[in-house]
């Protein structure tokens, strides 16, 4: 089972610099994926919780595949309907090979409705534009295909019902994000999906996290390896650390969060 970092592209305290940093950090430490968020306009709803500047994502990849060598690069995840699905399967497929294919795309449906509303996207109509663009990412790919670059994997987000159906229709992993383990053991145990990727909290604590509704990620260092290796059993190929949680100011200390990854790279590469 691989491991992967979710890294702030976002945030008061983001800037090339620091991307740089972070990506020096996760291929350091032997991390097998870098994965980035998306939004594209930073409207209210968006702004609280992951306000500007806002790193566009292929952008940005495109850039920390120049300051890297190994590690996987992705996007956890590109809101599929906010940009036109030919667009994406350009860049996807640029990205893809100017990376010596590294490139994960992890897709979702989107959430923040002002944002829809200053696209001229209409949200309600968001899960059939995410089912019709997927059809034609494929389609478009197949078409200009590059018979030296390998085939992007698409992992298809979101908990719902309704996201596990795409996942199971369109993509190549259901890539989950912040659940529980024992919710992510009953979806697998009731789906036939085609892998599994999810992507999980990163919060070290000192003491254990006596709850049964902990979200997987969180906790002291046993009780992460643990769910890390509860993971592995359950089939998952790739399992990305999250290791965000909602502040901005987080943005402008990162040590904790390099500290909290570290331990878990050296403690998983030995157990």
């Amino acid at each position: 089972m691989q491991l992967g970092v979710n890294v702030p592209n976002f945030g008061p305290g983001t800037d090339p610099g620091m991307l740089r940093a972070w990506a020096r950090i996760v291929e350091g430490l032997g991390f097998d994926l870098l994965m980035v968020s998306d939004h594209v306009a930073v409207t209210p709803d968006v702004a609280g919780r992951y306000p500007a500047p806002f790193y566009e994502p292929f952008t940005t990849l495109s850039w920390l595949a120049g300051v890297t060598s190994r590690v996987r690069l992705g996007t956890t995840v590109l809101v599929l309907p906010y940009r036109h699905p030919l667009l994406v399967a350009r860049m996807s497929a640029n990205l893809q090979e100017l990376s010596g294919g590294r490139l994960v795309l992890g897709v979702g449906v989107g959430w923040a409705r002002q944002e829809f509303d200053a696209l001229g996207v209409p949200f309600a109509a968001r899960g059939r534009l995410t089912d019709e663009h997927l059809v034609a990412l494929r389609k478009a790919w197949r078409e200009e295909a590059h018979g030296h670059t390998a085939p992007i994997p698409v992992w298809v987000g979101g908990n719902s019902e309704a996201g596990i159906r795409r996942a199971i229709r369109f993509g190549d992993a259901w890539h989950p994000l912040r659940g529980t383990l024992p919710w992510m053991r009953a979806v697998l145990a009731n789906h036939s999906l085609p892998a599994f990727a999810p992507r999980i909290a990163l919060r070290l604590t000192t003491p254990p996290i006596d709850d049964p509704e902990r979200i997987a990620g969180t906790g002291s260092l046993e009780q992460i390896l643990d769910d890390l290796d509860q993971l592995r059993r359950l089939g998952a190929d790739t399992v990305v650390l999250d290791p965000y949680h909602g502040d901005p100011g987080e943005t402008r200390r990162p040590h904790a969060a390099w500290q909290a990854l570290t331990a878990v790279a050296t403690h998983w590469r030995t157990s």
